[in-house]
């Protein structure tokens, strides 16, 4: 699945399989990736190719990058998801990961767990599952359901953390809560999978580990 097509997902608040597991970048990805490494080493400054015209920008974005430029969140999610697409605005890998990243240092869940997938499957960045983990992090604490399973996940699998079933129970768990009802049986189901796999003592850690996260997160 193209980066564009797992930032619909998440952005939806669809929690599907395809975002949970690392992907292998495809043919076009070292072009991307070659491009987030100009942009640091030029400390942010790209070049553009001058033989390739650059398709015609639509007047829409003007408005959404001026509210960008004063640290609007929502307005950066929006430019990175128009960027990561290509609509209104030529595709561009590293304008999509740039304003990405400042909504996510806000603490925009969405644009955090957003980074988090690109980290988890080199899409865009150059892979990094520790660096994935970061940011599942910051948004699963905020309770978003998807960074609770990706995060979940790897604490399953021990990729970007040290393998930890009674951790990846309880991000099973707590996705169960969080996420839309839709979704829920099928969530259900992946942690109570997670919780065959425990001996009795780790299930009653894992269901103390949830009782405690939850009685220091709100949920809105």
């Amino acid at each position: 699945m193209s980066l564009a097509g797992m930032v619909a997902l998440l952005v939806g608040g669809t929690a599907c399989a395809e975002t949970l597991e690392p992907e292998t970048p495809d043919a076009t990805q070292d072009d991307s990736t070659e491009a987030v490494r100009t942009r640091e080493d030029t400390g942010g400054a790209e070049t553009p190719d001058a033989q390739t015209p650059e398709p015609t920008q639509d007047d829409s974005i003007a408005p959404v990058r001026t509210r960008g430029n004063t640290g609007d969140a929502e307005a950066q999610v929006t430019l990175g998801l128009m960027y990561a697409t290509g609509e209104g605005v030529p595709q561009d890998a590293v304008e999509a990961v740039a304003w990405y990243r400042q909504a996510a240092e806000q603490g925009h869940a969405v644009a955090q767990v957003t980074l988090g997938v690109m980290y988890n499957t080199g899409q865009f960045v150059t892979q990094d599952v520790v660096e994935a983990v970061a940011w599942y992090r910051q948004a699963a604490e905020q309770g978003h359901a998807v960074a609770q399973i990706n995060l979940g996940v790897l604490y399953a699998i021990g990729e970007g953390v040290p393998q930890d079933d009674v951790e990846a129970y309880k991000w099973f768990s707590l996705a169960t809560t969080y996420a839309d009802e839709s979704q829920r049986a099928g969530l259900a189901e992946r942690r109570d999978l997670a919780a065959a796999r425990l001996t009795p003592e780790q299930l009653a850690e894992g269901q103390k580990r949830v009782r405690e996260w939850s009685a220091t997160h709100s949920r809105e």
